[in-house]
């Protein structure tokens, strides 16, 4: 049975006493683990054992009402998010003599994960008699053999690519800014290698400082991830670690912020000692913070009475650990620096002009690149598939009365709110703009986005405070709509080009060289007008 009438009984005086509601966790043998003052949603729970995605908690909820009205939605979402065996409420009150008097009795369980329409199951109310005649151990063992068959279905969909459910959020920077960046997020999320099986869009005046979008949110996100199979939620935001925290402990799914998922993908095409060594130190930056968030009160490195003990914890060994290498690649960052310093001081002595490919990630700097430079570099339809910097020989024709020989730079894309940690270890690779002749600003004329997108890479640029003339060249000419690419002509005076067919080129190579050929123009003396972009 899902509770009994004694136990309701003793709950039911103790809530008259005290005018407040009572509840307590039941396990399967019936044995009561906790009592709490409140509703639901103030019961704390245990930690969990035991498979989360083939059984239940192994608990059940019950609770009781001083009012009748059934079972609310904190009790409904308290029951979803934590899995629990089942959720029950009594009305109680006083019956003519004063004694305590049950009522109606509420009963709710899980939906199957088959079922498509409810996440949960409400049973009508019910009296007391017809609770106890409840079988309640044959319904959990039903429900967990369709959770295991469940879980068998979804490792076979899990066996090549992690199914995600995204969230994006707009606090008033406009819903179609806020699109776009969920967009973004779809992009980001496949290049890491996951299926999206749900996106959506919370707005809001302000975050939620506990969950970023608020619990009824949460709730459907959790809901949407039960049904679509998906068991990774990807946040729009960066989550402070408590709030990521937070979010973990009440949907029990694996949570990844933007700035981790733009981490991940940058490890994923890490190449050479250079790219492995930077993102490293930008993960190691990230998850120093958030390895358990419990504050300085149970450390024992502090000194003093109280502090001292046998040794470290094993948080304190992982911080002292990630600080250690954190040092150590911080020296070999700078030692990259310094190398990339020498080798541009021997190409300034040299007289050669460099011209530095910079741009959106995705862009398509690499195949124009290679194009400019009839080289090799890898070249691929995802975010950030180049990390390092790479360097080679080409030839304008309209330089000079024979023509000359410059240099190309083909540079890691950027993105709008680069994580502050990627821009501290990559700045050792983002040095390379400061010494170049004339940057090459390449747009992806087939995003609708292109102007935003343009924009965050001047306000980076001009961040890193990067004084260098800037022309504008919008690539993917092939590919663009043609209204689309005709407005961002006009808008930044800018050539059309496609590397991939080899439209625009020559033209390109012209405006390169007469570039080139004039007297060095400070950056930020040039009118915002015409190819260049519009700096602060």
């Amino acid at each position: 049975m899902p509770a009994n009438a004694e136990l309701l009984r003793a709950m039911g005086e103790l809530s008259l006493e005290s005018n407040k509601l009572v509840s307590v966790l039941v396990d399967r043998r019936g044995r009561v683990i906790t009592v709490s003052v409140g509703d639901a949603s103030d019961t704390p729970l245990p930690p969990v054992h035991g498979e989360a995605e083939t059984r239940l908690y192994g608990l059940r909820l019950i609770h009781s009402h001083l009012k009748p009205g059934g079972l609310s939605s904190g009790d409904l979402s308290k029951l979803f998010l934590n899995r629990l065996d089942a959720v029950v409420a009594v009305d109680v009150g006083h019956n003519a003599r004063g004694d305590v008097e049950l009522g109606e009795a509420h009963f709710a369980m899980i939906a199957p994960p088959t079922s498509e329409v409810e996440d949960w199951i409400i049973e009508p109310a019910m009296s007391m008699r017809e609770l106890e005649s409840i079988d309640m151990l044959e319904r959990i063992r039903a429900l967990e053999e369709e959770l295991s068959r469940a879980s068998s279905v979804r490792e076979v969909k899990r066996s090549s690519s992690e199914r995600a459910v995204l969230i994006g959020l707009e606090t008033g920077e406009g819903l179609l800014e806020a699109e776009s960046r969920l967009e973004e997020l779809v992009e980001l999320a496949s290049t890491a290698g996951a299926v999206i099986a749900y996106k959506a869009m919370q707005q809001k005046s302000s975050p939620d400082p506990r969950t970023l979008v608020g619990g009824g949110k949460l709730q459907e996100l959790v809901s949407k991830a039960y049904h679509e199979d998906a068991d990774l939620l990807i946040f729009d935001r960066e989550l402070s670690p408590a709030q990521a925290r937070e979010i973990e402990k009440a949907t029990q799914l694996k949570i990844i912020d933007r700035t981790q998922l733009i981490l991940d993908i940058f490890a994923q095409n890490a190449r050479g000692r250079e790219a492995k060594v930077q993102v490293e130190l930008a993960q190691l930056n990230y998850q120093l913070p958030r390895l358990a968030g419990r504050g300085n009160a149970l450390s024992r490195l502090g000194g003093g009475i109280g502090t001292r003990g046998p040794g470290e914890t094993k948080l304190e060994i992982d911080r002292r650990r990630i600080r250690e290498r954190i040092t150590v690649l911080e020296k070999a960052v700078q030692e990259i620096s310094q190398q990339r310093s020498q080798t541009r001081k021997a190409r300034t002595s040299s007289s050669v002009p460099v011209i530095a490919l910079v741009g959106y990630t995705n862009a398509g700097k690499s195949t124009l690149f290679n194009r400019l430079a009839k080289a090799d570099a890898l070249s691929q339809n995802k975010l950030f598939a180049t990390l390092r910097p790479t360097t080679r020989e080409g030839w304008l024709p309209g330089l000079g009365e024979w023509g000359a020989k410059v240099l190309y730079t083909d540079t890691v894309g950027f993105i709008r709110d680069l994580p502050d940690e990627l821009v501290n270890a990559f700045r050792a690779t983002l040095e390379e703009l400061h010494d170049a002749d004339l940057l090459l600003h390449v747009v992806d004329g087939a995003n609708p986005g292109a102007p935003d997108r343009v924009d965050a890479v001047n306000r980076i640029m001009d961040e890193l405070k990067i004084e260098v003339e800037r022309v504008i060249v919008i690539n993917k000419a092939d590919l663009a709509e043609p209204n689309s690419l005709g407005q961002l002509k006009e808008r930044y005076s800018a050539r059309a080009v496609s590397a991939v067919t080899g439209e625009g080129l020559d033209e390109l190579k012209t405006l390169l060289a007469e570039l080139l050929s004039k007297p060095q123009v400070h950056a930020q003396e040039v009118e915002p007008a015409g190819y260049l972009g519009t700096f602060n």
